[in-house]
């Protein structure tokens, strides 16, 4: 068996800096070293996933309305998506029933 402690590195460490201005300037070398700053590839995903977050609510919506029209008031699912639907239904809510 051998010692740890009695071998050698063949690495030196790296002084920590002092101050924030000498950490800065070691990770502007550092990032002069790779090849610029770091940009984040997985910007597009995230935009691409609140659209999608987007689209499944408004569908979620409509299904809703469609099956609480539908089925429970007892009226045709797809009169949802007329106009004149949400204005009847905006009329009885403010309390404009004709």
């Amino acid at each position: 068996m051998t010692n740890n402690s009695t071998e050698q590195r063949t690495e030196k460490p790296t002084p920590q800096p002092r101050t924030r201005r000498e950490a800065k300037q070691n990770k502007e070398l550092a990032d002069e070293r790779i090849g610029g700053k770091w940009i984040s590839s997985s910007l597009f995903s995230i935009s691409l996933r609140i659209i999608i977050v987007v689209v499944l609510l408004v569908i979620a919506a409509f299904a809703g309305s469609a099956i609480g029209y539908g089925v429970i008031g007892d009226g045709n699912p797809l009169s949802v998506l007329n106009p004149a639907t949400w204005q009847h239904m905006l009329d009885i809510m403010n309390g404009k029933q004709s």
